[in-house]
Parts: structure tokens; sequence; C-alpha cells
């Protein structure tokens, strides 16, 4: 199956000249759906991992999904002040200004091995954020995986500590 034909492209959103990958029309395909978690399930089965990351929001549609299929955990990076028990956080720049993510202090161990499942690599701020948060807390990064990634804004040179597979890259917008 062709993933990338079931993603559609949005011309001007968010705003002016992006053009804004879509990946809810290929979650509103059963098969393309099932298609992207079995292609994980399968990536991940032999690995030994103890728990899933997926990053808010559209990471948590595949994380959780791949950690039901694989029966481990799932452990969320939210946007500040959206988890409810003590956490730890990372800053990481936005094209104007800066964002923050965080993840609850005793969601991951030193026994943990994990994958950090998000959408989307952009420009990496997110991502090399959400990584830098699993390090802290002492857990193996097996390698981080994403949907799509917009090789054209370089966002792998933030993120060359870890191991990264993208499903599909995209050369331009």
């Amino acid at each position: 199956m062709n993933l990338i034909e079931k993603i559609r492209n949005v011309p001007d959103f968010p705003k002016a000249g992006i053009q804004f990958k879509d990946i809810t029309t290929l979650l509103a395909e059963g098969d393309a759906f099932l298609h992207t978690i079995d292609l994980l399930a399968k990536r991940y089965e032999s690995a030994g991992l103890t728990k899933v990351v997926g990053i808010e929001s559209r990471g948590f549609i595949f994380g959780a999904a791949l950690a039901c299929k694989l029966g481990i955990g799932f452990v969320p990076v939210r946007k500040e002040g959206k988890l409810p028990s003590e956490t730890i956080r990372r800053a990481y720049e936005l094209e104007y200004g800066e964002a923050v993510v965080e993840i609850h202090s005793d969601a991951l161990t030193s026994s943990d091995k994990v994958v950090i499942i998000d959408d989307l690599i952009a420009t990496g701020g997110t991502l090399e954020a959400a990584c830098e948060l699993v390090d802290e807390l002492g857990a193996d990064i097996h390698e981080v995986w994403c949907l799509l990634e917009l090789t054209f804004l370089n966002g792998r040179d933030k993120l060359k500590r870890w191991n990264v597979r993208a499903e599909i890259a995209v050369d331009s917008e």
C-alpha cells in the first residue's frame, strides 16, 4: 500500500505558503490505518520494547494503537500544563517563539526500552525535546518513528543522537 497516496495536501494551512500534510484521510481509511499499525508492530515486535512514547497529539493516535497491538504501556508527552502529576519539561524553539513539552517524572525508568512516535518530522524541535525528556528519565530509546519527514526542513539534523525512521520522505512543500 502506498501510504503517501492516503495523505491529503491542504494548501495555505495554517497560513499562506504552507502545504499541510493531513493524515486524517489515512486514519479515516480503516485498511490504511491498520496497514500502518501492522507495519509498526512488525518493525518492533522483536525489539524488546517495554513502552511506547507518543507525542501530543497525533503521536498519540499511532503510539497508543501500537502499544495496544504490542501489549505494552503507552506514555504521553504533552504540551505544558496538561499532565496532572509531577513532570519534567523541555522548551524548544518555534518559528515565532517557544513551546514546552512535559512527561510525568515517574513515567519511565532505566529499565525501560522505548520507541518514540510522532506523525511528522518538520524542524525537529518537538522530537528533540521529547527525546531529551526520555533520556533524562534514563530509558533506552530504541528508535524514533514518524510517518512523514519533511526533509527540506532538515529536522533530522537535531536528532542525530538517536536512531530515526520515517516511513515517507517528502522532499518539497
